[in-house]
């Protein structure tokens, strides 16, 4: 029996829908919308692509958007000082620094600079103890994880109990999910399991899992025997492994896209799967609006 797909395109809509409701009872209630800023310093077309969607976004929800476009040669000391206006203006309620940035800038030191209350794509290490430590502490969880935990809840994936096997442990996805996965609360109270390309003897560990969730940047890395049947299967992976004709766009190419479970196989062996693309890719912004708005309700107190 072929999976049933957990498709990140739709529950992307139906959150979105949800948030754009909640800021608009806000509005009416207290006068106030979320506001969130996006720093982007230079002119990398991929950020640029990336930033441009954030934007949208964030104006599809009703949000107020700030776009902050910086020369790529801005000396560190003046971006600190551009984050600690921002910092101090009761307007903005998420900083968002596009990342890379130039070499001649330490991103460690401009990620810590945000303060931690509107630190919205969760990176400071003030709001990774407090994701360590779970429950009402959190508030703002990494959006690629938060957005995998949404997805596995919305899909009707039972967690309590389950064996969950992290590939990956990365501090973006790998580390924060299995933290989520096995904290107290909806979604979680699972038995996790972290594992990467290291591993001894990968593909038993694979196979114990009720949910696999892999995050290690390999094309095709979790072959269709790894999988227990029935089991849900979350593919992060987003690699690029070609090109080929678009169909929209006649005469241009597109890039051809695999995640690191071989997903045709797959797909006949689990009971749910997430495709790619399609899957986990739409919901990280998706929970970076969530966190926006979690942060002005945090300073309201509602």
């Amino acid at each position: 029996m072929t999976a049933k797909l957990i498709k990140g395109t739709e529950i992307r809509e139906e959150i979105l829908e949800e948030i754009t409701a909640e800021v608009a009872e806000i509005k009416e209630k207290h006068g106030v919308i979320p506001g969130l800023v996006t720093i982007l310093v230079g002119e990398s077309p991929a950020s640029i692509s990336y930033v441009t969607l954030k934007i949208k976004t964030a104006h599809r929800v009703g949000f107020k958007e700030v776009q902050d476009s910086q020369s790529v040669d801005i000396p560190e000391d003046d971006l600190l000082a551009l984050i600690d206006k921002y910092n101090n203006d009761d307007s903005i309620n998420g900083i968002l620094v596009q990342l890379p940035l130039p070499k001649h800038i330490n991103e460690k030191k401009i990620l810590n600079a945000i303060d931690p209350d509107k630190d919205v794509d969760g990176f400071h290490p003030v709001n990774v103890g407090r994701l360590m430590i779970g429950g009402d502490e959190v508030k703002f969880p990494p959006c690629t994880p938060a957005g995998i935990q949404e997805m596995i809840v919305r899909a009707g994936v039972e967690t309590k109990g389950a064996e969950v096997v992290v590939v990956g442990r990365s501090n973006i996805v790998g580390k924060p999910i299995a933290n989520m996965m096995l904290q107290k609360g909806v979604g979680a109270n699972s038995t996790v399991t972290v594992v990467h390309t290291g591993t001894r003897d990968l593909a038993a560990h694979c196979k114990r899992a009720d949910i696999l969730i892999v995050a290690a940047g390999v094309p095709d890395l979790v072959k269709p025997e790894w999988i227990k049947p029935g089991a849900c299967v979350i593919d992060v992976g987003v690699n690029r492994v070609g090109e080929k004709p678009s169909v929209k766009n006649p005469g241009k190419m597109v890039a051809v896209l695999k995640g690191d479970v071989d997903f045709d196989a797959a797909k006949e062996i689990a009971g749910s799967i997430t495709p790619v693309p399609g899957g986990v890719g739409p919901m990280t912004i998706t929970m970076l609006m969530k966190n926006t708005l979690k942060s002005l309700k945090f300073k309201l107190g509602i």
